[in-house]
Protein backbone atom coordinates (compact mmCIF):
# COMPACT_ATOMS: atom_id res chain seq x y z
CA UNK A 1 0.00 0.00 0.00
CA UNK A 2 1.27 3.48 -0.89
CA UNK A 3 0.84 6.57 1.23
CA UNK A 4 -1.48 8.25 -1.24
CA UNK A 5 -3.83 5.24 -1.10
CA UNK A 6 -4.39 5.44 2.67
CA UNK A 7 -8.04 5.88 3.56
CA UNK A 8 -7.23 6.83 7.15
CA UNK A 9 -4.24 8.41 8.82
CA UNK A 10 -1.62 6.53 10.83
CA UNK A 11 -0.24 8.20 13.96
CA UNK A 12 3.24 6.96 14.91
CA UNK A 13 3.33 8.87 18.19
CA UNK A 14 4.43 12.23 19.52
CA UNK A 15 7.28 13.44 17.32
CA UNK A 16 8.16 16.44 19.47
CA UNK A 17 7.00 19.21 21.72
CA UNK A 18 7.99 22.69 20.57
CA UNK A 19 9.78 24.94 23.04
CA UNK A 20 10.36 28.62 22.30
CA UNK A 21 13.60 29.88 23.86
CA UNK A 22 15.73 33.00 23.87
CA UNK A 23 19.05 31.21 23.27
CA UNK A 24 18.96 27.90 21.42
CA UNK A 25 22.54 26.87 22.20
CA UNK A 26 22.16 27.50 25.91
CA UNK A 27 18.75 25.81 26.17
CA UNK A 28 19.77 22.76 24.14
CA UNK A 29 22.82 22.23 26.33
CA UNK A 30 20.56 22.28 29.41
CA UNK A 31 18.16 19.77 27.81
CA UNK A 32 21.07 17.47 26.92
CA UNK A 33 22.41 17.55 30.46
CA UNK A 34 19.06 17.06 32.19
CA UNK A 35 16.86 15.10 29.76
CA UNK A 36 19.43 13.41 27.51
CA UNK A 37 18.24 15.21 24.34
CA UNK A 38 21.51 14.71 22.46
CA UNK A 39 20.52 13.37 19.01
CA UNK A 40 20.36 16.05 16.31
CA UNK A 41 17.73 15.16 13.70
CA UNK A 42 17.96 18.56 12.04
CA UNK A 43 19.22 22.03 12.81
CA UNK A 44 18.51 24.93 10.52
CA UNK A 45 18.43 28.71 10.31
CA UNK A 46 15.72 29.81 7.89
CA UNK A 47 12.63 31.95 7.38
CA UNK A 48 9.34 30.64 8.76
CA UNK A 49 7.04 31.82 5.98
CA UNK A 50 4.17 29.33 6.22
CA UNK A 51 3.04 30.18 9.78
CA UNK A 52 1.71 33.65 8.96
CA UNK A 53 -1.57 33.22 10.91
CA UNK A 54 0.56 32.88 14.05
CA UNK A 55 3.55 35.15 13.30
CA UNK A 56 1.85 38.50 12.97
CA UNK A 57 1.21 38.00 9.25
CA UNK A 58 4.93 38.35 8.52
CA UNK A 59 7.62 35.76 7.70
CA UNK A 60 9.99 35.41 10.65
CA UNK A 61 13.67 34.42 10.81
CA UNK A 62 14.33 31.55 13.17
CA UNK A 63 16.90 29.01 14.32
CA UNK A 64 15.41 25.59 15.12
CA UNK A 65 16.70 22.16 16.06
CA UNK A 66 14.95 18.83 16.58
CA UNK A 67 16.60 16.80 19.34
CA UNK A 68 15.86 13.23 20.44
CA UNK A 69 16.78 10.89 23.27
CA UNK A 70 17.29 7.35 21.93
CA UNK A 71 15.93 5.81 25.10
CA UNK A 72 12.60 6.61 23.50
CA UNK A 73 9.76 9.10 23.47
CA UNK A 74 9.15 12.20 21.41
CA UNK A 75 11.74 14.91 20.91
CA UNK A 76 12.09 18.61 21.62
CA UNK A 77 11.88 21.13 18.79
CA UNK A 78 13.95 23.93 20.27
CA UNK A 79 12.99 27.17 18.53
CA UNK A 80 14.51 30.66 18.63
CA UNK A 81 13.60 33.86 16.82
CA UNK A 82 16.70 35.49 15.35
CA UNK A 83 15.33 38.88 14.20
CA UNK A 84 12.95 39.69 17.04
CA UNK A 85 13.04 39.33 20.80
CA UNK A 86 10.74 36.50 21.90
CA UNK A 87 7.96 37.56 24.25
CA UNK A 88 7.20 35.84 27.58
CA UNK A 89 3.63 35.16 28.76
CA UNK A 90 1.74 38.24 29.96
CA UNK A 91 1.02 36.51 33.26
CA UNK A 92 2.79 33.78 35.15
CA UNK A 93 1.34 30.48 33.97
CA UNK A 94 -0.95 28.87 36.54
CA UNK A 95 -2.15 25.31 36.28
CA UNK A 96 -5.29 25.18 34.17
CA UNK A 97 -4.40 28.16 31.98
CA UNK A 98 -5.37 27.51 28.37
CA UNK A 99 -2.54 25.90 26.45
CA UNK A 100 0.30 23.49 27.16
CA UNK A 101 0.94 23.63 30.91
CA UNK A 102 3.70 21.02 31.11
CA UNK A 103 5.55 18.33 29.18
CA UNK A 104 5.54 14.76 30.45
CA UNK A 105 8.96 13.04 30.58
CA UNK A 106 9.24 9.28 31.10
CA UNK A 107 11.66 7.56 33.44
CA UNK A 108 12.26 3.86 34.01
CA UNK A 109 13.89 4.68 37.37
CA UNK A 110 11.80 7.40 38.96
CA UNK A 111 13.63 7.47 42.30
CA UNK A 112 17.09 7.79 40.72
CA UNK A 113 15.73 10.54 38.47
CA UNK A 114 14.25 12.32 41.46
CA UNK A 115 17.59 12.21 43.30
CA UNK A 116 19.40 13.55 40.21
CA UNK A 117 17.09 16.55 39.90
CA UNK A 118 17.04 17.03 43.66
CA UNK A 119 20.82 17.31 43.62
CA UNK A 120 20.49 19.91 40.86
CA UNK A 121 18.08 21.90 43.03
CA UNK A 122 15.33 22.12 40.41
CA UNK A 123 12.60 19.91 41.87
CA UNK A 124 9.33 21.64 42.67
CA UNK A 125 7.82 18.94 44.85
CA UNK A 126 8.54 15.49 46.26
CA UNK A 127 7.46 12.25 44.67
CA UNK A 128 3.69 12.07 44.88
CA UNK A 129 0.85 10.00 43.43
CA UNK A 130 -1.75 10.91 40.83
CA UNK A 131 -5.41 9.82 41.23
CA UNK A 132 -4.59 6.39 39.72
CA UNK A 133 -1.65 5.85 42.09
CA UNK A 134 1.03 6.61 39.52
CA UNK A 135 4.17 8.11 41.06
CA UNK A 136 5.58 11.33 39.62
CA UNK A 137 7.25 14.64 40.42
CA UNK A 138 7.68 18.04 38.78
CA UNK A 139 10.77 20.02 37.76
CA UNK A 140 11.28 23.36 36.01
CA UNK A 141 13.92 24.36 33.49
CA UNK A 142 15.72 27.74 33.80
CA UNK A 143 13.09 29.30 31.51
CA UNK A 144 10.08 28.60 33.77
CA UNK A 145 8.84 25.62 31.70
CA UNK A 146 7.27 22.84 33.75
CA UNK A 147 8.04 19.14 33.27
CA UNK A 148 6.34 16.20 34.95
CA UNK A 149 8.58 13.14 35.31
CA UNK A 150 6.48 9.96 35.31
CA UNK A 151 7.31 6.30 35.70
CA UNK A 152 7.30 4.29 32.46
CA UNK A 153 9.32 1.15 31.66
CA UNK A 154 9.37 1.43 27.86
CA UNK A 155 12.94 1.86 26.58
CA UNK A 156 13.93 1.91 22.91
CA UNK A 157 17.73 1.86 23.29
CA UNK A 158 19.32 1.51 26.71
CA UNK A 159 21.76 4.41 26.93
CA UNK A 160 22.05 4.29 30.73
CA UNK A 161 20.20 7.62 31.00
CA UNK A 162 17.87 8.41 33.86
CA UNK A 163 15.03 9.56 31.60
CA UNK A 164 13.65 9.01 28.18
CA UNK A 165 12.01 11.88 26.33
CA UNK A 166 8.55 13.36 25.73
CA UNK A 167 5.78 11.08 27.01
CA UNK A 168 2.91 13.51 26.55
CA UNK A 169 1.64 16.83 27.84
CA UNK A 170 -0.62 18.58 30.34
CA UNK A 171 -3.07 20.77 28.43
CA UNK A 172 -5.27 23.37 30.06
CA UNK A 173 -8.74 23.50 28.53
CA UNK A 174 -11.99 25.36 29.24
CA UNK A 175 -14.19 22.31 28.68
CA UNK A 176 -12.76 18.79 28.81
CA UNK A 177 -15.68 17.11 27.06
CA UNK A 178 -15.40 19.50 24.13
CA UNK A 179 -11.59 19.14 23.99
CA UNK A 180 -11.84 15.36 23.82
CA UNK A 181 -13.44 15.66 20.39
CA UNK A 182 -9.89 16.38 19.20
CA UNK A 183 -7.71 14.52 21.69
CA UNK A 184 -9.81 11.34 21.79
CA UNK A 185 -11.75 11.62 18.54
CA UNK A 186 -8.85 12.47 16.20
CA UNK A 187 -5.62 11.82 18.11
CA UNK A 188 -6.96 8.52 19.40
CA UNK A 189 -6.54 8.96 23.18
CA UNK A 190 -9.67 6.91 23.82
CA UNK A 191 -8.76 5.13 27.07
CA UNK A 192 -9.56 7.08 30.26
CA UNK A 193 -7.12 6.27 33.09
CA UNK A 194 -8.95 8.60 35.46
CA UNK A 195 -11.53 11.39 35.42
CA UNK A 196 -11.60 13.15 38.80
CA UNK A 197 -12.77 16.54 40.06
CA UNK A 198 -11.39 17.84 43.39
CA UNK A 199 -8.45 19.67 44.92
CA UNK A 200 -5.32 17.56 44.49
CA UNK A 201 -2.47 17.14 46.95
CA UNK A 202 0.01 16.25 44.20
CA UNK A 203 -0.58 19.63 42.51
CA UNK A 204 -0.53 21.85 45.59
CA UNK A 205 3.10 22.96 45.14
CA UNK A 206 2.57 24.09 41.53
CA UNK A 207 1.68 27.69 40.60
CA UNK A 208 -2.11 27.85 40.93
CA UNK A 209 -2.21 24.20 41.95
CA UNK A 210 -4.42 24.71 45.00
CA UNK A 211 -7.59 25.35 42.98
CA UNK A 212 -10.44 22.98 42.18
CA UNK A 213 -9.73 21.00 39.00
CA UNK A 214 -11.19 18.35 36.79
CA UNK A 215 -8.34 16.13 35.60
CA UNK A 216 -8.65 13.52 32.85
CA UNK A 217 -5.66 11.33 31.98
CA UNK A 218 -5.88 9.69 28.57
CA UNK A 219 -3.92 7.05 26.70
CA UNK A 220 -4.36 5.00 23.53
CA UNK A 221 -6.22 1.71 23.87
CA UNK A 222 -4.22 0.36 20.92
CA UNK A 223 -0.48 0.52 20.31
CA UNK A 224 0.70 3.22 17.91
CA UNK A 225 1.93 1.95 14.55
CA UNK A 226 3.86 3.21 11.57
CA UNK A 227 7.39 4.30 10.71
CA UNK A 228 8.65 5.68 14.04
CA UNK A 229 6.25 3.94 16.42
CA UNK A 230 8.96 1.86 18.12
CA UNK A 231 11.07 4.93 18.91
CA UNK A 232 8.28 7.30 19.96
CA UNK A 233 6.33 4.63 21.81
CA UNK A 234 3.24 5.19 23.97
CA UNK A 235 2.14 8.59 25.24
CA UNK A 236 -0.45 10.24 27.45
CA UNK A 237 -2.46 13.45 27.45
CA UNK A 238 -3.63 15.00 30.71
CA UNK A 239 -6.46 17.48 30.25
CA UNK A 240 -6.92 19.88 33.16
CA UNK A 241 -9.88 22.21 33.63
CA UNK A 242 -9.83 24.70 36.51
CA UNK A 243 -13.26 25.11 38.05
CA UNK A 244 -13.01 28.01 40.50
CA UNK A 245 -11.21 30.71 38.54
CA UNK A 246 -11.16 32.05 34.99
CA UNK A 247 -8.05 30.73 33.22
CA UNK A 248 -5.76 32.92 31.14
CA UNK A 249 -4.85 32.01 27.57
CA UNK A 250 -1.10 31.32 27.63
CA UNK A 251 -0.40 32.69 24.14
CA UNK A 252 -2.80 35.62 24.28
CA UNK A 253 -1.25 38.54 22.38
CA UNK A 254 1.90 36.61 21.49
CA UNK A 255 3.29 34.82 18.45
CA UNK A 256 3.95 31.15 17.76
CA UNK A 257 7.59 30.60 18.71
CA UNK A 258 7.54 33.03 21.63
CA UNK A 259 8.80 31.74 24.98
CA UNK A 260 7.32 28.52 26.32
CA UNK A 261 5.64 25.39 24.94
CA UNK A 262 4.50 26.41 21.47
CA UNK A 263 2.88 23.23 20.10
CA UNK A 264 2.57 19.46 20.43
CA UNK A 265 3.54 17.59 17.25
CA UNK A 266 2.51 14.14 16.01
CA UNK A 267 4.30 12.08 13.39
CA UNK A 268 1.67 10.91 10.93
CA UNK A 269 1.26 9.12 7.61
CA UNK A 270 -1.63 10.00 5.32
CA UNK A 271 -1.89 13.79 5.34
CA UNK A 272 -4.73 13.86 2.81
CA UNK A 273 -6.83 11.43 4.85
CA UNK A 274 -6.08 13.40 8.02
CA UNK A 275 -7.07 16.69 6.38
CA UNK A 276 -10.47 15.26 5.43
CA UNK A 277 -11.02 13.80 8.88
CA UNK A 278 -10.09 17.00 10.71
CA UNK A 279 -12.36 19.07 8.48
CA UNK A 280 -15.28 16.68 8.90
CA UNK A 281 -14.91 16.74 12.71
CA UNK A 282 -14.69 20.52 12.99
CA UNK A 283 -10.92 21.02 13.27
CA UNK A 284 -9.81 22.23 9.81
CA UNK A 285 -6.13 22.77 9.09
CA UNK A 286 -5.13 26.36 9.84
CA UNK A 287 -1.68 25.88 8.26
CA UNK A 288 -0.97 23.35 5.53
CA UNK A 289 2.39 23.04 3.78
CA UNK A 290 0.76 20.61 1.34
CA UNK A 291 -0.78 23.50 -0.58
CA UNK A 292 2.12 22.59 -2.90
CA UNK A 293 1.11 18.93 -2.51
CA UNK A 294 3.86 17.01 -4.32
CA UNK A 295 6.55 19.49 -3.26
CA UNK A 296 8.22 18.40 -0.02
CA UNK A 297 8.87 21.05 2.60
CA UNK A 298 12.64 21.14 3.13
CA UNK A 299 13.84 21.38 6.73
CA UNK A 300 17.56 21.22 5.99
CA UNK A 301 18.66 17.66 6.74
CA UNK A 302 15.04 16.43 6.98
CA UNK A 303 12.00 16.95 4.77
CA UNK A 304 8.26 16.34 4.76
CA UNK A 305 4.80 17.88 4.94
CA UNK A 306 3.33 19.60 7.98
CA UNK A 307 0.02 21.06 9.09
CA UNK A 308 -1.61 22.57 12.17
CA UNK A 309 -4.99 22.49 13.85
CA UNK A 310 -6.24 24.31 16.94
CA UNK A 311 -7.96 22.64 19.86
CA UNK A 312 -11.19 24.37 21.03
CA UNK A 313 -9.12 26.83 23.10
CA UNK A 314 -6.57 27.61 20.39
CA UNK A 315 -3.74 25.31 21.52
CA UNK A 316 -1.70 24.33 18.48
CA UNK A 317 -1.36 20.69 17.45
CA UNK A 318 1.08 20.00 14.61
CA UNK A 319 1.16 17.02 12.26
CA UNK A 320 4.29 16.06 10.32
CA UNK A 321 4.52 13.49 7.57
CA UNK A 322 8.24 12.77 7.29
CA UNK A 323 9.61 12.09 3.82
CA UNK A 324 13.37 12.11 4.40
CA UNK A 325 15.25 10.91 7.48
CA UNK A 326 18.92 11.89 7.99
CA UNK A 327 20.28 8.74 9.66
CA UNK A 328 23.84 10.08 9.43
CA UNK A 329 24.62 13.38 7.79
CA UNK A 330 28.35 12.71 8.24
CA UNK A 331 28.08 9.44 6.30
CA UNK A 332 25.62 10.89 3.76
CA UNK A 333 23.03 8.31 4.83
CA UNK A 334 19.46 9.45 4.21
CA UNK A 335 16.32 7.34 3.87
CA UNK A 336 13.45 8.14 1.50
CA UNK A 337 10.38 7.24 3.55
CA UNK A 338 7.89 7.90 0.76
CA UNK A 339 8.75 4.58 -0.87
CA UNK A 340 8.17 2.46 2.24
CA UNK A 341 5.13 0.49 3.40
CA UNK A 342 3.45 3.03 5.74
CA UNK A 343 2.24 0.30 8.10
CA UNK A 344 5.72 -1.12 8.72
CA UNK A 345 7.95 0.33 11.46
CA UNK A 346 11.52 1.20 10.58
CA UNK A 347 13.97 -1.49 11.65
CA UNK A 348 15.41 -0.95 15.11
CA UNK A 349 18.97 -1.02 13.81
CA UNK A 350 18.26 1.89 11.46
CA UNK A 351 16.72 4.03 14.20
CA UNK A 352 19.51 3.15 16.61
CA UNK A 353 21.99 4.34 13.97
CA UNK A 354 20.76 7.85 14.74
CA UNK A 355 23.43 7.69 17.45
CA UNK A 356 25.83 8.92 14.75
CA UNK A 357 24.06 12.29 15.00
CA UNK A 358 24.84 12.61 18.70
CA UNK A 359 25.88 16.04 19.97
CA UNK A 360 28.59 15.77 22.61
CA UNK A 361 29.46 18.42 25.13
CA UNK A 362 33.06 19.11 26.00
CA UNK A 363 34.05 17.49 29.26
CA UNK A 364 34.70 19.81 32.16
CA UNK A 365 38.17 19.63 33.68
Amino acid sequence: MRRGELKEKIISGIQQIGIGVGNLREAWKWYREHFGMDIRVFEEKAIADLMLPYTGGQPQARHAALALNLQGGGGFEIWQYTKRIPVPPKNRIHLGDLGINAAKIKSSNLYASYQFFQNKGININGISKDPAGGEHFFVKDPYDNLFQVVSDDSIFRNEKKLTGATFGAWIGVSNIDRARKLYSGILGYDDVIYDVEEKFDDLSDLPGGNHLFRRVLLKHSKNVRGTFSRLFGPSQIELVEVKDRRPNKIYEGRQWGDLGFIHLCYDIIGMDALRKECEAKGFPFTVDSTHKHDVTFDMGEAAGHFSYVEDPDGTLIEFVETHKLPVSKRLGWYINLRKRNPEKPLANWILKALKYNRVKDKKKH
